[in-house]
């Protein structure tokens, strides 16, 4: 298994935990959970580049 298809998992079970638990998708938003989601997404942005990175080599 790459590490690209390892970090697109850990994302989408965190995706999953946040909706379920954290209610990050209820009608009632916040500045936090908006923060949160951003957080995320920005932490799997970077590990799909040192995946990438480190596959080519």
């Amino acid at each position: 298994m790459s590490k690209t298809t390892i970090v697109l998992i850990i994302y989408i079970l965190g995706l999953l935990f946040g909706a379920l638990f954290l209610d990050i998708w209820s009608a009632d938003t916040s500045v936090l959970k908006g923060l949160l989601g951003l957080g995320w997404t920005a932490l799997l942005l970077i590990g799909l580049f040192f995946a990438e990175k480190h596959e080519k080599n």
